[in-house]
């Protein structure tokens, strides 16, 4: 099937299928470092669970990445002896998928204590804030990624060293590139309108064998889905293919870093109308966005954790490789953090230029919205648009952003706007989890520190 099928109420989501006599059903969730984590279950464990839901281990809320168990958090633990955590199936999250002769797909999120700490969850929060001020929230997020010739068996095989792209060069715009490839272009293109994730526009970028997709632009909870949706079959895609496409913030320091922008607007909820236009004002600006924007920059130092989620994140974020290193805004400008987009009362937005494509959609929209909610709340006036080179700009030390994961995981941790957006579970959770990050990071003996130190020392 080509085009999506709505289904809006847990009753339909049952007829569906029940008329398809269809055995069983995929079910997942996003966990705290944006991996899809998820099962098949059977047509009466889906039809139960629809109205009683469902538990996942809450392990999944207590490892990283590497389902290594986390030492510092009290949600869970072996202290808690790792129970079942209350999930709530979403019907109206349904997708289908080309892959499974289209096996539907529902997403989940996490309830009851485990809420608190679901990355899904915390947007959900936000955007009730938004909701109680009046408004409704419009994101869009556009990823760059690398593809490579390569298996998850040839990767581990080379010790990720020495990988294939498959194009060599810069070639960015390059209809030569996107020509050869066209089959994976199509089949992208293709996935993204079947799955619900329609792809507004995609094009190689500078490196090899990098490209940037652009997603549709939507409410932000289902910009967030369809966000987090992309880049988990994106990478199925690729690998069944025999490729792999990586969405590490920077995967080599030769090249450029992997950005994943958000775009950003809000409507009025009763009448749906732009608020962040106002002709009258300078760069179109309503008193609205300039403070929405204020806020952003004030918070952005504070809640860069939430954006810039991993230790390489951080290798990305210095002068020159078109990512910020403070929390600068500017108006149609590429160097710093925030950009405002002028445009009509439909399209002026802010783009929030920081995030890379390592993200968790969710904890990022949260942190991108929730800050720019609270300089409302609190009327915060940004600082003076910057102009030409925002590396260059002298601003003061309270823009600057944290080097380190590790810093920035304390700044969240001692921020009053974080813990009033996000709650203290949250904050206390997910700031743990980044030390543990940091702290898994520095086990690790680099082939930079043998290299230098192994003879000469």
């Amino acid at each position: 099937m080509n085009i999506p099928i709505k289904i809006n109420s847990a009753q339909e989501a049952l007829e569906f299928i029940r008329e398809r006599d269809l055995p069983y059903v995929r079910v997942g969730l996003f966990d705290i470092d944006g991996v899809f984590r998820g099962k098949y279950i059977n047509r009466d464990k889906f039809e139960s669970s629809l109205e009683k839901g469902l538990g996942f281990c809450d392990v999944v809320v207590g490892w990283d990445s590497n389902d290594q168990l986390y030492d510092n958090v009290k949600v869970t633990g072996w202290h808690t002896g790792y129970p079942d955590a209350a999930v709530r199936l979403l019907p109206d999250t349904m997708r289908l998928i080309p892959f499974e002769d289209d096996l539907p797909l529902f997403l989940c999120e996490f309830s009851e204590k485990w809420e608190d700490v679901c990355p899904r969850g915390t947007l959900r929060r936000v955007l009730k804030r938004a909701s109680d001020m009046g408004f409704n929230v419009s994101a869009a997020a556009e990823f760059e990624f690398f593809l490579f010739e390569e298996t998850p068996h040839s990767v581990r095989e080379k010790n990720y060293k020495g990988l294939k792209n498959i194009t060599p060069g810069f070639f960015g715009y390059s209809m030569l590139r996107s020509s050869v490839h066209a089959d994976f272009y199509r089949d992208l293109l293709d996935l993204g309108r079947k799955m619900n994730f329609e792809i507004e526009g995609l094009h190689t970028e500078t490196g090899p064998g990098v490209l940037e997709a652009a997603i549709k632009v939507g409410d932000a909870l289902s910009a967030a889905d369809k966000a987090a949706l992309f880049k988990t079959y994106t990478k199925v895609l690729a690998q069944k293919r025999g490729w792999m496409a990586s969405f590490m913030a920077k995967s080599s320091h030769e090249w450029p870093g992997q950005s994943g922008h958000l775009h950003l607007s809000l409507q009025d909820a009763k009448t749906g109308k732009g608020i962040f236009y106002d002709k009258a004002k300078p760069y179109s600006m309503s008193d609205t966005m300039r403070w929405f924007v204020g806020g952003q920059q004030a918070l952005m130092p504070e809640l860069l954790a939430m954006v810039a989620s991993t230790v390489n994140s951080y290798s990305r974020l210095i002068p020159g490789f078109w990512a910020p290193t403070d929390s600068a805004w500017a108006v149609d400008n590429r160097t710093t953090a925030l950009r405002v987009i002028e445009g009509s009362e439909k399209s002026q937005r802010v783009e929030y230029r920081v995030a890379a494509a390592d993200i968790n959609p969710y904890l990022a929209l949260s942190a991108a919205i929730g800050s720019g909610l609270w300089g409302i709340e609190n009327k915060i006036e940004p600082g003076k648009p910057q102009t030409g080179n925002a590396y260059e700009a002298k601003l003061p030390k309270n823009r600057a952003l944290p080097r380190t994961l590790w810093e920035a995981a304390q700044r969240l941790k001692s921020s009053k706007a974080g813990r009033d957006l996000f709650g203290d579970a949250f904050v206390d959770h997910y700031a743990a989890s980044r030390e543990w990050e940091e702290r898994e990071f520095r086990r690790a003996i680099t082939d930079w520190e043998m290299q230098r130190y192994f003879e000469i020392i």
